[in-house]
């Protein structure tokens, strides 16, 4: 029977490992680029490790330890650590992929869509200030997509990140639904249902989809801000 405590860090493990191994495929090379994603990671991981610490002791959500190794940095498991490297990288892996391949969404439409959520999202966060993962979530979300015109002119960003994060669907909606609880006797990751819409696709709140979201876009923005830094000539950037 697998350890029960092993739960947590075999889904990190998991979403990690296949990314990590093709990152190397010679029609790939996406781990040349490291002198940028892994700056990409590390500021962004930062940003989100501050704001679930946060969250943690506000007991916006808390940790299961039957699925944890029982290591903690500051209040947090190990295993939420490790998570803002491991989603992040295979998430970037995947959209960096996708730009080879020069899949995207026509941007006009990207445009539209990317104005409607964020007008969406902030009338949600706005009605839900009592909610702290809603209201916080959702507005930080709106403000984001509202300002992205200043982080990155280029049109056809957004209408690639659309289509990377569409795919990335389905691969969240498995790992993130064994944290919150699907095929398991509890969740790993619990949440406070006093902050939350309590709106949940199978186990994932939908906040969670807002916050992978925001996760995802946040490192892709860096990176590509890390690689026009650099003055890199050999790897374009992913967004």
């Amino acid at each position: 029977m697998f350890p029960a405590h092993w739960t947590y860090m075999a889904v990190n493990i998991g979403v990690f490992t296949i990314p990590f191994l093709f990152s190397f495929h010679p029609k790939l090379k996406f781990i040349q680029s490291y002198k940028a994603f892994l700056p990409a990671v590390v500021i962004t991981g930062i940003l989100f490790i501050i704001w679930d610490i946060v969250f943690t002791q506000l007991q916006v959500w808390s940790f299961n330890p039957h699925y944890l190794l029982g290591i903690y940095i500051f209040n947090l498991p190990l295993e939420e650590c490790l998570f803002f490297f491991c989603i992040p990288y295979a998430c970037m892996f995947t959209h960096f992929c996708l730009h080879k391949i020069n899949w995207n969404f026509p941007s006009k439409a990207a445009q539209i869509i990317r104005t409607i959520m964020a007008c969406a999202l902030l009338l949600i966060g706005v009605f839900s200030v009592e909610k702290y993962y809603t209201s916080i979530t959702f507005i930080t979300c709106s403000a984001f997509l509202f300002a992205y015109p200043l982080f990155d002119k280029n049109e056809k960003s957004f209408s690639k990140f659309l289509v990377s994060y569409a795919v990335l669907l389905l691969p969240f909606a498995i790992s993130n639904g064994i944290l919150t609880g699907s095929g398991l006797n509890d969740a790993v990751v619990k949440y406070n249902a006093a902050h939350i819409l309590n709106v949940r696709i199978g186990t994932i709140p939908i906040e969670d989809f807002i916050y992978g979201l925001l996760l995802i876009l946040t490192n892709i923005l860096v990176y590509n801000k890390c690689i026009a830094l650099q003055g890199k000539t050999s790897h374009k950037a992913v967004l």
